[in-house]
């Protein structure tokens, strides 16, 4: 028998079940690519604020977006009786806490929190102890938005206040919440090698373009595999007639 060549043939079953993947897989993939732009625009920033001269902290800030993964100077004195942990950080396989001591600033007398580095857990979850300089200081470090985990299950300000020297996690509003004095709108990272400080392996943000781009390209291969799928199950050869031959 003979076939004509193939034509094209609607059919439910194959529409149906291609209706929603392929626009779907499209999708996915455009949506990855506006990932990577996001993160291309992101790796710009940082490349420029790593860039910038180190920012002198004096006045009490109302916003520090800008400030954010830059480096920044304050001078001032840290106010032992406000230091406070941080409970459930890690350093490889240890188990510790992230040490935040309150600077005075010296121009402007508001509170800036400065994460001083890891101490160790000893036996019994308790930490060791944790030294604050004295007298007047100047430290140096990159500007950090802490923000709440994903999950809290006992958070807001009424809480914070009864946490004492150990808390579950810290964003700087919390923190602001517990005193009568202003509050800087950032964290400081203190550098690793300014001294007053424990372990500081800080985790440097880093952009994955190309993980994007990946994924990308393996939602537009779903989408090409499921358009050839859909057309093979929708062409087919037609017979000759007798008549025809």
């Amino acid at each position: 028998m003979q076939f004509r060549s193939l034509a094209f043939r609607f059919r439910w079953i194959p529409t149906l079940l291609f209706a929603v993947p392929i626009p779907l897989f499209v999708g996915l993939g455009l949506w990855q690519l506006d990932r990577a732009d996001q993160k291309r625009d992101f790796a710009s920033i940082l490349a420029a604020r790593a860039a910038l001269p180190p920012a002198v902290i004096e006045k009490t800030l109302e916003d520090a977006g800008e400030l954010r993964y830059r480096r920044v100077v304050a001078s001032g004195r840290y106010v032992a009786e406000r230091q406070f942990l941080i409970e459930g950080r890690r350093e490889g396989s240890k188990s510790g806490f992230h040490v935040i001591t309150p600077l005075r600033l010296s121009d402007s007398g508001a509170l800036l929190l400065v994460n001083r580095g890891w101490v160790a857990a000893r036996p019994g979850n308790d930490p060791i102890l944790a030294p604050i300089p004295e007298g007047d200081v100047v430290v140096s470090g990159v500007a950090e938005l802490p923000s709440p985990p994903v999950i809290v299950l006992h958070g807001g300000a009424d809480a914070a206040k009864g946490w004492g020297e150990r808390w579950p996690y810290l964003t700087v509003e919390l923190f602001a919440a517990t005193v009568e004095d202003p509050v800087q709108p950032f964290l400081m990272l203190l550098d690793p090698g300014a001294p007053g400080g424990f372990v500081r392996h800080w985790r440097q943000p880093s952009p994955k373009v190309w993980m994007h781009q990946g994924y990308a390209a393996q939602w537009f291969g779903f989408a090409i595999i499921a358009l050839a799928l859909y057309l093979r199950l929708s062409f087919e050869r037609t017979p000759v007639s007798e008549g025809e031959i």
